[in-house]
C-alpha cells in the first residue's frame, strides 16, 4: 500500500483543505499555517461474521431488530464489557485536543443462528446512514480521521469485498484524512482493503481477549498520525491458506507460533503486526488468511515483516487442518473418560452454527450418559409453547431442535420437569465480556432426571462462563459433562473448570472438514480446498 504523510492538524485550517497537493504516494499539505482546534475523529461500526451456508438471510429488518445506535449513543459502552470502542475511548481520554464523534454502530442481526448473506438493501441502507452522518460532520465542524470497528468476514450479495467497499464509501465523503480499521481475527481480506485503508489492526487472541487493546492501539496510531507524529506505512500479504475456526486458537500451535512471531516483529520496531487466519464459512473471493503490518514510515521493515509472516503461515498450512470425531464416537470416548475419573469434560459441539443441532444431545441420551448439561438447543416455538401453557414444576414431553435445517439432525423427544422458565439476567464474570450486563427475554431448563439437564434457547447461544447457567439455577460444579456450541471462545473460562476440552465434529454448517462445503467464489489456489488442492471428503458424519 502507498504510504500517506499527514501534516499536524494544528497547521491546517479546514477551509484550506482544497490546497492538498498529491505527489506520488505521499499526501502533502502545502502552505497551511493557520492554527486549528483539537482533532475530531469519527467512529463507526458495521460488523458481521457472515456464514453464507446458513439458511437465514441477514435482511435490513433483522439488522433493525438487532439494534442500530446513532450519534453519541454509538460511543456509549456502559454495561457492555470491553471492546474496540472502549479502547478508542481510552486512547482519547485525558487528551484535550481529541474528540471522538459517534456516527453509527450496529448490533448483530436478530436471527436464530448465524446470519447468511447480507442483502444488498441492508448494506446500502446502513452505509447510506453512515455516509450521510459523516457528511454532516464534514460540512459542519469537520473530521480529521475515521476509526472503523469492522469484523472482516462480512458477506454481502452483489458486493464482493464489503469491508473494502465500506472504507471506499467513507473515503468519498471524508477525503484525504486517515481511515484506520480494527478487525476480528477471523477477517477475510485482500489487497483491496490494503489499498483502501491507511492502517489495519487485527486481534491476536482467540478467544478474543484483546479487542480493547487493539482498539487502543489503532486510536493511538490515529491520534499520532493526525498530529504529524506518525506516518503509517502498511504492507499486505495473502498466504492462500484457509482453515476451520476450531484450529485457530491463539494459545495453541500452530497459531501460537504465528502470534509469537508477530510480537517478535513488534519488539523489533514494527508498530503492529497482524495475521488474521480468516473465516472459512463465508464463500467470498478474499477467503482465507491475511497479513497486515504497520510501521512508522519504515517501508523496508514493513515489507520484511509481512513477507516473513506470509511464509510462516504458508509453512504451517498442514497443521491447520485435521480430522475430529463425530458425535457417536466422541460421546462414547467422553463417557469412557468420565468413568475413568478424567472429568469434568466440556464437549465442544463446534460446528452447529444454527443452534438447533441435536446430534450430541441424542448421543448423550442414547448412550446413557448421566450428570450432564446440554447448554443450548435453539427452539423458539417450543419456548413459546412452554411460556403460554406451562410453569415451573410442570412435567412436559417435547420435541426440541432439528427444525431449521436437515443438517442439524432430527428433533429429539425429551421428558422432564421445568426447573426454569422466563427471562434471565446476569453480569458476566468470565474473561469474555467481563463486566457486561447480559439479559435474555426467554429461556427454559428441563430436568430429565439423573442430573441430566437441557437448556432451551430462542437462538444460537453458548455460555462463555458458568454465569448464564447459574442464572437458571443450575449447579455447574455438579456436572461431569457440559456440552456447548462453541469452538474456542468458551476456552477462556471453561478450560479453568474442565479437565478436558473435547471438540466433536457432527454434521453442521461450520465443519472442521471444509471439503464438504460447496464453495463458488473462492480462489482456485486457496489451500486446501481450492480447485488446485480439493479432494473428495472421507469424513465420518456419524
Amino acid at each position: 500500500m502507498a504510504s500517506k504523510t499527514f501534516i499536524a492538524p494544528e497547521q491546517v485550517e479546514r477551509r484550506d483543505l482544497n490546497q492538498i497537493e498529491i505527489l506520488g504516494s505521499a499526501f502533502i499539505l502545502d502552505g497551511l499555517d493557520q492554527p486549528m482546534k483539537g482533532m475530531r475523529i469519527a467512529v463507526a461500526s458495521f460488523s458481521h461474521e457472515t456464514l453464507t451456508f446458513c439458511p437465514e438471510i441477514s435482511t435490513l429488518e433483522a439488522w433493525e431488530a438487532g439494534g442500530i445506535r446513532y450519534g453519541p449513543d454509538a460511543l456509549d459502552t456502559e454495561g457492555e464489557g470491553k471492546g474496540y470502542i472502549t479502547g478508542y475511548k481510552e486512547a482519547a481520554d485525558g487528551q484535550e485536543d481529541v474528540e471522538l464523534v459517534g456516527i453509527l454502530r450496529t448490533g448483530w442481526p436478530k436471527l436464530t443462528g448465524y446470519g447468511s448473506w447480507i442483502t444488498t438493501e441492508a448494506f446500502d441502507v446502513i452505509m447510506g446512514r453512515i455516509v450521510s452522518r459523516l457528511g454532516e460532520q464534514v460540512s459542519g465542524e469537520g473530521v480529521d480521521g475515521v476509526l472503523l470497528a469492522l469484523h472482516g468476514a462480512m458477506a454481502v450479495t452483489n458486493v464482493p469485498r464489503p469491508e473494502a467497499e465500506i472504507v471506499r464509501r467513507v473515503r468519498r465523503v471524508v477525503g484525504d484524512v486517515p481511515i484506520m480499521v480494527t478487525f476480528d481475527l477471523h477477517a477475510n481480506e485482500d489487497v483491496e482493503m490494503a489499498n483502501a485503508a491507511d492502517a489495519v489492526f487485527i486481534l491476536k487472541t482467540y478467544p478474543h481477549l484483546d479487542s480493547h487493546d487493539i482498539g487502543f492501539t489503532a486510536a493511538t496510531c490515529m491520534i499520532e498520525t493526525v498530529r504529524g507524529e506518525f506516518r503509517p506505512e502498511m504492507a499486505f500479504r495473502k498466504p492462500g491458506v484457509v482453515s476451520a475456526s476450531i484450529f485457530q486458537a491463539s494459545e495453541f500451535n500452530p497459531m501460537k507460533k504465528v502470534y509469537d512471531r508477530c510480537r517478535e516483529w513488534e519488539g523489533r520496531g514494527v508498530y503492529c503486526a497482524s495475521v488474521a487466519p480468516g473465516f472459512a464459512y463465508a464463500d467470498v473471493p478474499d477467503l482465507g488468511a491475511s497479513v497486515f503490518v504497520v510501521t512508522d514510515g519504515d517501508r523496508g521493515l514493513t515489507e520484511e515483516a509481512a513477507q516473513d509472516l506470509h511464509e510462516l503461515v504458508w509453512s504451517l498450512r498442514e497443521e491447520l487442518t485435521r480430522s475430529l470425531p463425530g458425535a457417536n464416537e466422541g460421546v462414547a470416548e467422553v463417557i469412557e473418560m468420565v468413568e475413568a475419573g478424567k472429568k469434568p469434560v466440556v464437549i465442544a459441539y463446534h460446528d452447529d452454527r444454527l443452534g438447533d443441532g441435536t446430534h450430541v444431545l441424542r448421543e448423550l441420551l442414547d448412550q446413557g450418559a448421566v450428570n450432564w448439561c446440554s447448554t443450548g438447543i435453539a427452539d423458539p416455538e417450543v419456548l413459546k409453547m412452554l411460556e403460554e401453557n406451562h410453569e415451573v414444576g410442570d412435567t412436559v414431553t417435547v420435541e426440541i431442535g432439528g427444525w431449521l435445517d436437515p443438517i442439524s439432525g432430527d428433533p429429539v423427544e425429551v421428558t422432564g420437569e421445568i426447573e426454569f422458565l422466563g427471562g434471565a439476567e446476569w453480569v458476566e464474570t468470565g474473561p469474555i465480556g467481563r463486566g457486561a450486563h447480559e439479559k435474555v427475554d426467554l429461556r427454559a431448563s428441563l430436568d430429565l432426571g439423573e442430573n441430566r439437564h437441557v437448556v432451551i434457547t430462542e437462538r444460537l447461544s453458548a455460555p462463555m462462563s458458568a454465569d448464564p447457567l447459574k442464572a437458571l439455577g443450575l449447579d455447574v460444579d455438579g456436572f461431569d459433562i457440559v456440552e456447548l456450541k462453541s469452538r474456542v471462545h468458551h476456552k477462556a473460562w471453561w478450560d479453568t473448570w474442565s479437565a478436558v476440552d473435547y471438540p466433536v465434529d457432527p454434521p453442521g454448517l461450520g465443519p472442521a472438514d471444509l471439503t464438504i462445503l460447496e464453495y463458488k467464489h473462492m480462489r482456485w489456489d486457496a489451500f486446501p480446498i481450492g480447485g488446485k488442492y480439493r479432494k473428495t471428503s472421507t469424513r465420518n458424519v456419524s
